[in-house]
């Protein structure tokens, strides 16, 4: 029997950047993880958690979500 796994990301920069990689995983599967953007007096934190059967899938979950922050942060540098 595969075991819950349950993994969390955790983001902190500014407002404006954590708005687009919150957009950027947002058309993702809504029930492969949970996110939500939370703000503080100077900055922001972007808090995902995928909680998976198994490492393999939560592996998978977690690989496919960095990806897509990573091609998302990757355009915002380059507009800058």
């Amino acid at each position: 029997m595969m075991g819950k796994v349950t993994t969390s990301i955790l983001w902190t920069g500014s407002k404006e950047r954590g708005e687009a990689l919150l957009a950027a995983i947002s058309p993702d599967d809504p029930d492969d993880f949970t996110v939500e953007l939370l703000d503080s007096s100077d900055c922001v934190e972007l808090r995902i958690e995928v909680t998976k059967d198994g490492l393999g899938r939560s592996r998978a979950s977690v690989d496919d979500i960095l990806a897509c922050l990573s091609a998302a942060e990757s355009g915002l540098d380059s507009l800058h």
